[in-house]
């Protein structure tokens, strides 16, 4: 959306926050030029109560605003409840997870899904797992893997004044960041800690949907909790190796890790657990080593711990080349400008 917003004006509107007062739009415009739009309603609203009050706060933007061109752009299909009456110029699905396998996700949600599938001009989707499963849904459909901001990262491989947070913890430190949820295999991380108490497992992320107080504990564990995105180079400047211990089930059969390149512009070697969209490219190009148990992690992280970097970045940097934001958004841009025969004519008509 950063991207987006050099040609476009580009409003992005957050889910609602609960708050004890009448209902009120907050909006900030980040220095990338997004203009954030968080809708703060009372508590205690009814599921009926909260679209509508969004479709009214929509509404009173897009009168505000008055568009010439509107391009509708969708993260969640959820959005559609309050969005339904609109007749954008261009409507995409940005589809960056199989959202029905997470926990807790929406009722009706799939449905809600195959709505906004019929109602879309383009459908992006985030790996080639996804993009198999999505196929047969929509005739326009392209896959955009996760992209990397490679200039911030890099910053991690050159001597940087660690945090504080992380400065009393010796080394070897091995790093995690991340939503930490239903998707990550806490039996591993806790089994790491088992084998090797002499290395220093340093986790960084928020916590959802999962209680904090059954996280595994141990002294060589530390739970660092939500980092800033511009201190992140800080943290992996002073990690030996990464590692992502996802767990394999429904909520990770489809999921395209943005961190992985992350990591890897960082500097970082990293273990993965075998997510699809991780094995191919990355384990398969021997970028990212993968491992499936408590046991095997200790094994590759030690090997890495001990491995020459000099050829493995090499071959990180050759890889990451061809990987930026500007150009999946330019990717993107070229679909969104293509030409889509109207879905609705008499909708087309009413808007000339």
């Amino acid at each position: 959306m950063s991207r987006a917003a050099r040609e476009f004006k580009t409003w992005y509107f957050e889910e609602p926050e609960h708050f004890d007062g009448p209902p009120f739009l907050r909006i900030e415009t980040d220095k990338s030029g997004v203009s954030v739009v968080t809708p703060l309603l009372p508590r205690h609203l009814s599921a009926q109560a909260t679209n509508a009050a969004l479709r009214g706060m929509l509404d009173g933007l897009l009168a505000k605003v008055q568009p010439k061109r509107l391009i509708a752009w969708y993260y969640t299909p959820m959005a559609l409840q309050f969005t339904s009456e609109l007749e954008p110029d261009r409507c995409v699905y940005d589809n960056m997870d199989e959202l029905s396998a997470f926990a807790a996700a929406p009722d009706g949600i799939v449905e809600w899904e195959r709505r906004l599938l019929s109602r879309c001009d383009v459908v992006y989707v985030g790996g080639r797992s996804l993009y198999e499963a999505k196929l047969d849904r929509h005739d326009n459909i392209h896959v955009f893997p996760s992209s990397v901001d490679v200039a911030h990262f890099r910053k991690a491989r050159f001597s940087l004044s660690g945090p504080a947070d992380q400065a009393g913890s010796p080394h070897p430190r091995i790093g995690f960041f991340g939503v930490i949820d239903e998707r990550m295999n806490t039996r591993i991380v806790a089994e790491i800690a088992a084998l090797r108490p002499n290395w220093h497992l340093m986790m960084i992320g928020p916590t959802a949907k999962i209680d904090p107080a059954k996280l595994p504990r141990a002294a060589n564990i530390h739970w660092l909790g939500c980092k800033d995105y511009a201190a992140l180079p800080q943290y992996l400047a002073g990690w030996d190796v990464g590692f992502m211990p996802f767990a394999i089930n429904e909520a990770t059969r489809f999921i395209s890790p943005t961190k992985t390149p992350e990591f890897l512009a960082a500097g970082v070697p990293v273990v993965s657990t075998p997510i699809n969209d991780v094995v191919h490219p990355y384990g398969a190009m021997g970028l990212v080593e993968i491992a499936s148990t408590g046991e095997a992690f200790v094994d590759r992280i030690e090997y890495l711990l001990k491995r020459p970097r000099m050829r493995w970045l090499r071959s990180v940097d050759e890889f990451l080349s061809a990987m930026s934001w500007d150009d999946t958004w330019a990717g993107m841009r070229q679909h969104l400008d293509a030409f889509v025969p109207p879905r609705n004519v008499n909708a087309e008509a009413r808007r000339v």
